[in-house]
């Protein structure tokens, strides 16, 4: 769903639940990140921050609080006089962002391996079982890149630096969103989703030097694929 082409409904205001915890301009960067990153938002949408609010059910002051935020990890970008708007994507950017990716995140995959507490080592156990199981054929590619998401954070938050956490979120989400510039024109992204059944278990057993390794491969392997179909 694009929060930017609804008509303007003023939504309910968010509950404790859907808030878990966070300020609403927390909820407004979580939401409005994660539909620019897989492109909900396309590149160059003006973002109105009245419309926003109203379709997320907040004031616009934590909306513009978010987009401050979400103008940092380069994801909108504010022009002078024009107003802000979904950043562009720059598929040149993609091998810069590798560089600092090759290094970082077998570092995180390492540290998650060695620092993991024991719950999150059992959810990440249970996240990689249920990739074991998707059918990459049955669902959208978005969806597996949700996937992809969602393992990439988890072992972010697992090793146990939040600053490392941190800037891989940073890079990992430009990453993503050059990969869903292309994802129509790549021949499989089920395979490359499900490579990380293997790192999530390396880390879920303690094999940092695995873990590291197979995070490595995994990232060149990512540029690789981008680089096959551009």
């Amino acid at each position: 769903m694009n929060v930017l082409s609804e008509p303007i409904v003023q939504r309910a205001t968010p509950d404790a639940q859907e808030l878990g915890g966070r300020s609403y301009a927390e909820y407004a960067t979580s939401v409005l990140r994660d539909r620019l990153i897989v492109l909900d938002i396309p590149p160059g949408t003006p973002i109105n921050d009245e419309l926003i609010g109203r379709q997320l059910g907040i004031g616009r002051t934590p909306v513009r609080e978010a987009l401050k935020r979400l103008e940092a990890e380069h994801l909108v970008a504010v022009y002078p006089r024009r107003g802000t708007f979904a950043a562009p994507v720059d598929i040149t950017d993609l091998a810069s962002i590798t560089e600092m990716r090759a290094q970082l995140e077998p570092l995180a995959a390492s540290r998650a391996a060695r620092f993991a507490s024991p719950p999150l080592r059992k959810a990440m156990g249970d996240l990689a079982a249920t990739l074991a199981e998707v059918d990459s054929a049955a669902i959208s590619p978005i969806a597996l890149m949700r996937y992809d998401l969602e393992v990439h954070r988890s072992i972010y938050a697992a090793n146990g630096n939040p600053h490392l956490e941190e800037d891989l979120i940073k890079y990992d989400n430009l990453a993503t969103r050059i990969w869903c510039l292309v994802i129509d024109r790549l021949p499989d992204v089920g395979g490359h989703v499900g490579e990380h059944v293997d790192l999530i278990r390396a880390i879920v057993d303690g094999q940092a030097d695995r873990a590291a390794d197979l995070a490595r491969d995994h990232v060149t392997g990512f540029e690789q694929l981008i680089r096959s179909v551009i």
